[in-house]
């Protein structure tokens, strides 16, 4: 066919360019332009003015039109010693349509399609769409559609355009349904195919897909079979030939292996050859095969890795470490080479930001550790990655190093990021039956302006509480990493109308912090607020609430404080980290002169373990506590005197001591959809009876009292943990972008540290959905509470969720 093609072309050519007698070109015309300039025409025309014109020379100008695929046809005449050029132009693509495709979405296609030059605006060439159709067919086989169709329809539009339509009818996967080892005596196919990512219909096959042929799937599985064997000392391990075989009706499909098993080798020299740069003893140690050892690839590929990882973090970007396995198939043993090619020490010359375009460069280049004009390193590389990640602001960060064109030894960086939303516009809507309607919004974000800066403002409303929030942050005031922060805060409580401890609230503020690294995962929080908090208690208030304010003797709290944190983290993502944790400890303090004095504990300990085929386990472990100290200001004499002023009103009354209680409008409070779930917020922990005659058994119940039950009113010690395990899902493929998981929360809060007792830890299970959602975060939560008092089930709750709207 190919012959017959070149022949039809050759006729064309000649028929085209009659027999010329040469001449002289005096000018050049071109008839036959509507869309192509002439000036583009001239600049493939491989003739000029004053050139002299042969039939030879006419053939080569037609092919040369021709191949610019500009034209369907091309005639040169004479006019005198005038070159007449007469041209039919291609159509133009006006449209471009996709439709049926599901499997391959849209934009992918077309800019696969772009690059064989079918998109709208091209020049259409017949030729390259049935290139396009075959290759459309390719990569559906390859997902295992081999009863896929792809129709394309040209329809011709004025002014020598065409609308290009390319019919996809996908069809169903191909199903697998025999899957046969053959020649393996040393495990079964059980064991051999217990990794495998295809295999036979089954129960979960609905869930993991793995009864779907894909081309790329079964490769992979056949490189885990070698790996299994190679793993295992079987080194001269061979698979002698694969095949596929699919049924008539292109539904199901048939997969057979055959191998040569082989020997168990053992390994009798490991010899380290080529530059080694470093001492062969340094390298020694990142070798983990020793003479003796059973034939292990995969320690052979650790220990090559290891060297190059070593020798990456040294400059040398591009070294090459090759193993070299020497068989000895009468000892069934391995004389084991590794290979050191350095190659040039490089450093990079410039480091080069894509897809930021809403962050500024300057936020991207404070992240990095690699730097320009240094000598290259992996290990800088890796934790510039893994802090631009845990900015927050990129859906995907990825680095790659390039030689810079005509040089050994310099590379430069690029960082392509894809970026997201950093920032959440959230409202809320809900009613409880305590709090009534409640309605809140808040705009946060955390690269304002690109800047790098975060600020959010927030406000809250229900039937008792209304709050009003302003912070700004500032995480580089200085190039060290010093940032500075501001915080606002409005409140104002009526806890009178909920069943919660019964006071009321009103509480302004303000806090400056500074943050200050003290390393790559550490980082110190110093800060320092004032506050003016009233305080007012009623008679249904709780009746140690309202002894602590007679003794404090002020219904309005002025206090300093002042606070210092620490914070060590290791995780690899903002949003959906997969490993590393968070260590953080607080302490936040009174500072004398405030009007009750005391200071608060708060340690967090959490980390993500992967722990195989895409589950990741998390535990997270948190405690408060706090305290008073000086007696509150009041000193003995005054203690004594209202404890004469009380027994003279009362003289069964004997006034207890609270100056060394703390605080209780510092309590911690346990329950809620980020604590323990399944149960409302802060109804968890001590609670109190109020009434003239209410009563308080052992387990918290209350009798005879005012209300039927009694007030949560929080305490000075909580403790929480939590065991999570992400789930993964085939129809979740991006974690940045949903996540499922099972949890268990045990936790609750006491009166103090000396009150703790095992025996009243709530706990709950259940499932958790986050999602960034197009209407923003959303988490919901399906809990269960496993352990609880009868008293709790007022508070239990089983369906918890939260929302948001994102910019």
């Amino acid at each position: 066919m190919k012959r017959v093609a070149a022949l039809l072309l050759l006729a064309s050519l000649s028929a085209n360019a009659f027999a010329f007698a040469p001449f002289v070109v005096s000018d050049i015309r071109i008839d036959g332009l509507s869309r192509i300039a002439a000036g583009t025409v001239y600049n493939y025309l491989p003739v000029d003015k004053g050139d002299r014109m042969t039939n030879a020379q006419a053939q080569r100008a037609i092919r040369a039109l021709y191949d610019t695929k500009f034209f369907t046809d091309v005639e040169f005449s004479r006019e005198g010693d005038i070159l007449v050029i007469k041209v039919v132009e291609r159509p133009s693509i006006s449209k471009l349509t996709l439709r049926g495709n599901k499997d391959i979405k849209s934009d992918d296609l077309k800019k696969g399609l772009k690059e064989i030059g079918l998109a709208e605006g091209e020049t259409f060439d017949r030729l390259a769409l049935d290139r396009v159709r075959q290759e459309l067919i390719h990569q559906y086989y390859n997902r295992g559609k081999y009863n896929v169709s792809v129709l394309p329809h040209v329809t011709k539009l004025d002014r020598n355009r065409v609308a290009v339509e390319i019919e996809i009818r996908e069809g169903k996967v191909s199903k697998i349904k025999e899957i046969n080892i053959l020649g393996n005596h040393a495990f079964t196919d059980k064991e051999i195919r217990d990794d495998f990512e295809s295999g036979t219909t089954n129960w979960t096959s609905w869930y993991s897909k793995n009864d779907q042929y894909s081309r790329e799937k079964l490769s992979g599985d056949m490189e885990k079979l070698q790996s299994y064997y190679m793993n295992r000392g079987y080194a001269d391990f061979g698979i002698d030939s694969t095949q596929v075989t699919i049924a008539p009706d292109k539904r199901t499909m048939y997969v057979a292996a055959d191998v040569k098993e082989g020997e168990i080798y053992k390994v009798t020299a490991v010899k380290l050859l080529g530059d080694l740069i470093l001492p062969e003893s340094t390298l020694r140690h990142l070798v983990i095969v020793a003479p003796g050892d059973t034939f292990n690839r995969a320690a052979v590929e650790a220990s090559t890795d290891g060297i190059k990882a070593l020798l990456a973090n040294l400059g040398y970007a591009f070294a090459k470490v090759t193993s070299i396995p020497k068989l000895d198939k009468e000892k069934r043993t391995v004389d084991l080479t590794l290979y050191v090619e350095p190659g040039e020490r490089v450093y990079v010359r410039r480091v080069v930001f894509q897809g930021n375009t809403r962050t500024e460069d300057s936020v991207l280049r404070r992240e990095m550790r690699q730097l320009e004009g240094t000598f290259y390193s992996q290990a800088a590389v890796d934790r510039s990655k893994i802090r631009l990640q845990r900015l927050g602001y990129f859906k995907k960060v990825d680095i790659d190093k390039k030689l810079v064109p005509g040089t050994q030894d310099k590379v430069d960086v690029t960082v392509k990021v894809e970026e997201q939303s950093a920032g959440s516009m959230q409202f809320g809507v809900g009613y409880s039956q305590y709090s009534g309607m409640i309605l809140s919004a808040s705009v946060s974000q955390n690269n304002l302006f690109g800047s790098g800066d975060s600020f959010a403002i927030s406000g809250e409303r229900s039937s008792y509480y209304t709050r009003f929030n302003l912070n700004y942050y500032n995480p580089y005031l200085t190039d060290n990493g010093i940032g500075i922060g501001y915080n606002a805060t409005y409140s104002k409580t009526d806890y009178g109308n909920t069943e919660l401890a019964n006071y009321e609230t009103s509480t302004k503020a303000f806090s400056t912090y500074l943050g200050l690294p003290l390393g790559e995962t550490d980082s110190l929080r110093l800060g320092l607020g004032i506050s003016s908090n009233r305080i007012v208690t009623s008679f249904y208030s709780p009746p140690q609430f309202v002894a602590y304010q007679d003794q404090i003797g002020n219904r309005t709290e002025h206090a300093w404080t002042s606070t210092i944190g620490w914070n060590h983290d290791t995780r690899n993502g903002y949003w959906a980290p997969t490993r590393g944790g968070l260590l953080s400890a607080s302490v936040d303090v009174a500072l004398p002169g405030s009007t009750a004095k005391y200071w608060k504990f708060f340690a967090q300990a959490n980390h993500y373990w992967p722990v195989g085929l895409g589950f990741v386990l998390y535990l997270d472990g948190q405690v408060g506590y706090g305290e008073s100290y000086g007696k509150n200001g009041i000193s003995d004499e005054q203690f004594e005197a209202l404890k004469a002023a009380s027994a003279k009103e009362n003289p069964n009354h004997v006034l207890t001591d609270m100056r060394n209680d703390f605080p209780f409008w510092q309590n911690f409070y346990s329950g809620g959809v980020r604590d323990v779930r399944g149960f409302q917020d802060n109804t968890l922990g001590p609670r109190s009876c109020v009434g003239p005659s209410a009563t308080q058994n052992a387990n918290g119940t209350c009798t005879g009292g005012y209300y039927s039950y009694a007030q949560p009113i929080g305490g000075a010690f909580k403790v929480l943990g939590t065991a999570q395990v992400f789930i993964p899902l085939p129809f979740l493929k991006d974690i940045n972008t949903a996540r499922v998981s099972w949890f268990m929360d045990v936790g609750n809060a006491y009166k103090d540290y000396q009150s703790f007792d095992a025996k009243m830890l709530r706990a709950s299970t259940g499932l958790s959905l986050q999602w960034q959602a197009p209407i923003g975060p959303l988490i919901i939560s399906l809990a269960v509470p496993i352990r609880s008092q009868k008293e709790d089930h007022h508070y239990e709750e089983r369906v918890q969720f939260t929302f948001g709207s994102q910019f």
